[in-house]
This record gives C-alpha cells, sequence and structure tokens, in this order.
C-alpha cells in the first residue's frame, strides 16, 4: 500500500518538474536541523489527499503546521543506477523535486532506501527483465550501492534507512536473508566512509516481529519478538526503527498492551523510532477504527517508549479520497484486489481529506511542542 502512494506521488511531482533537469550542485546541509535540537522530531509521509499536483503542494504546507520533516521512501531505480551513482534519469529529478518541496516548506527529511514490493513483501519491486531476484545478484548490490551513496551525496540526509520492514522479507526468504545483511554491511561501511554523522538503519515490521500475523509466524510465540532478525544487523545498527499498524492485529486501540513496545527499552540501549505506522479511524474490510481508536495508539506509543524516540513518523497527515486514487490506479492498469488493499489505509490520517482536524491531530501536536 505505501509504496502506491509514494509511487501516485513522485507521478504527480513529475508532472510539476516536466522539463527540468536534476541540478549539478548537491544540496547544502540544513544549518538549523531539527535532528540537532535533542527532541524527538515528528513526521508525515508527503501523501496528498488526490491525486494532483495542487493537492501535492498543499500537502507539504500542511504538514509544515504540523511536524518538523517528510519521510522518502525510494524504491531503487535499477536499471538507472546498476553501472554508475552519476548520470541523468527522471527519477533523479523526482527525487530532487521532493526535497526541493520539503525545503520550501522548511522541512527535514528523512530517507529509506526501498528494494521491495510494498504490496508483496515476498517480491522485489520492478527487477528489469531477467534480472535474478535475489541479494546476491551482483547488478541488485550495484545498484542500491549507487542509489544509496546518489542520495547521500546530493541531500546529505542525518538519518538513512537501507531496508522498509526487512524482517517481512527475511520471514519469506530466509536463504536470501543474510545475502541482504552483507550488502547492508557494505553499504554501511560505504557511507559511513563519506559522511560519518550520518545515521543508519533498517526498518522492521513491529506486529510481525512479534509473530502477530499467524500466515508468517512460523509456529513461532506471540509478543516474543524475533530478536535474531534485529541484531543479525548489529553492531552497525545506529538505531533500532518499526513500522507499527496494531489495528491489524488488536480489535481496538485499547487492547494494544501496555508492555506492546517497552521490551525494545531493555534489548537495546541505542536510540529508538517509528519510520511509519497509524490506526484507521474508521472500520474497514475485517478492521475496525474510531477517531478514539487513534488516540489510544499515540498514547501507547508516547507513553511506552516515547523518551526514546529519535523520530517518529505518522503515515499520513490527511486521509485520501479513494475514489481519486482508484480512478487514477484503473487509468493507469491498476486491478482492484491493490485498490481493495489501498482502502484499507485511507482513514489512517490524523485529519479528514478536506484538512479538518481529528481528535488525535490535538494529541500529536501536544507530543511535538511538549504543550
Amino acid at each position: 500500500m505505501k509504496r502506491i502512494l509514494i509511487a501516485i506521488l513522485i507521478i504527480a511531482l513529475t508532472a510539476l518538474a516536466c522539463g527540468s533537469q536534476t541540478p549539478a550542485a548537491p544540496f547544502p546541509t540544513p544549518a538549523n536541523s531539527v535532528f540537532d535540537s535533542g527532541r524527538t522530531a515528528y513526521g508525515f509521509f508527503p501523501t496528498p489527499p488526490e491525486v494532483s499536483a495542487e493537492s501535492v503542494m498543499k500537502i507539504y504546507k500542511d504538514i509544515s503546521a504540523h511536524a518538523d520533516f517528510v519521510l522518502l521512501q525510494e524504491n531503487v531505480p535499477w536499471s538507472d543506477f546498476v553501472t554508475s551513482v552519476d548520470g541523468e534519469s527522471q527519477k533523479r529529478t523526482d527525487v530532487v523535486n521532493q526535497v526541493t518541496l520539503a525545503r520550501q516548506n522548511h522541512l527535514d527529511y528523512v530517507f529509506v532506501v526501498d528494494g521491495l514490493n510494498g504490496l508483496n513483501r515476498s517480491q522485489f519491486s520492478s527487477l528489469p527483465f531477467g534480472w535474478d531476484a535475489s541479494f546476491a545478484n551482483p547488478n541488485v548490490r550495484a545498484a542500491y550501492t549507487n542509489f544509496t551513496l546518489w542520495i547521500v551525496r546530493m541531500f546529505h540526509p542525518r538519518y538513512l534507512g537501507l531496508a522498509s520492514e526487512i524482517n517481512t522479507y527475511m520471514d519469506t526468504h530466509p536463504g536470501d536473508a543474510q545475502n541482504f545483511v552483507s550488502l547492508y554491511n557494505e553499504i554501511y561501511k560505504m557511507v559511513k566512509a563519506e559522511a560519518p554523522d550520518t545515521k543508519i538503519f533498517v526498518t522492521f515490521q513491529w506486529e510481525e516481529l512479534n509473530n502477530l500475523m499467524p500466515q508468517v509466524a512460523n509456529g513461532r510465540t506471540r509478543l516474543q519478538p524475533n530478536w535474531d532478525q534485529i541484531e543479525a544487523f548489529e553492531p552497525n545498527l545506529d538505531l533500532w526503527v518499526i513500522s507499527t499498524y496494531p489495528f491489524a492485529a488488536f480489535k481496538s486501540g485499547a487492547d494494544i498492551p501496555a508492555n506492546y513496545y517497552t521490551p525494545l527499552l531493555s534489548r537495546t540501549s541505542k536510540p529508538l523510532a517509528v519510520a511509519e505506522g497509524g490506526f484507521t479511524s474508521r472500520p474497514v474490510g475485517p478492521f475496525t477504527g474510531t477517531p478514539e481508536d487513534q488516540v489510544a495508539y499515540l498514547n501507547a506509543i508516547h507513553n511506552q517508549i516515547g523518551s526514546r524516540l529519535a523520530f517518529w513518523v505518522y503515515l499520513l497527515l490527511e486521509d485520501f479520497n479513494l475514489d481519486s486514487y482508484s480512478n487514477y490506479m484503473k487509468s493507469h492498469g491498476g486491478n482492484s484486489a491493490d485498490i481493495n488493499t489501498l482502502g484499507m489505509f485511507a482513514s489512517v490520517g490524523l485529519a479528514n481529506s478536506d484538512g479538518t482536524s481529528k481528535p488525535a491531530l490535538d494529541l500529536w501536536d501536544s507530543f511535538r511542542t511538549n504543550k
């Protein structure tokens, strides 16, 4: 689902940048970054309520009133980067446009490089024809590495993720897991050689890590985290980062256990972060949700691990218009299954699609401003 949203966002931004070229000069590091403030930084995915350039422009402005940064989660453009870090491509222009909009709206950014398909974590995202779908593939490793180094050199991010919800891939492809770990360690060393202050991580899907998804739990004990999947990346994790959508595992926000996130506090002394997450504010498909559940969700994270969070990303500031997205997807070959999956997240926002606030947005703002 998330990759669909980001893909649509990039397409909309591409329309804004028609005919533009990637600038030769890298973006300077912000002089006064929220990441230097010593407090938790708050962010959103820059996902617009409507599929339009105007909605893209507006969402960045709206986010700036409620957050410090945007999370830019980018699929690897394999063919563009397989031979070199340098060059010109539409992907480069799209990413530059996103950072430009963030800067114009006084927002910092966190990058996550992602090679997987967000709708099916057992698959790579759009590999070129004939490429072996494995992290042992030299072409996959080269493109992944070059794209990451381009992001580092162009944007100098303070925080850089090298995979999203990687434990989902590790569960379905245990034989390839170590190949990704070795690639991560190689890229980690390269980035640190050029940008030693950049904090590097991968994200882990918390519900799955806790064996709350029976289809992939493989007989493991419910609510006993698979720590080995995180610790496989040590010592080269600068912080431990999770995604969490507990409405897929619990009937209400009130049902989130009081010790659901706290095991992280004792398992590591490193900073923590939430790279994405949310709770639906209305029933959808097999899931239930209310505005009050969103409040309970935010309080669960804040009360249990808030003191250790370097940054916290909520998936959507505003709900999106499913009709607008589904019409766009249908016109570009999307199928009904993908549209239904997308619809599960249409009401995760802390505000309605018209911008009016839900109760959880005030709570989010109070955490951010410490008021």
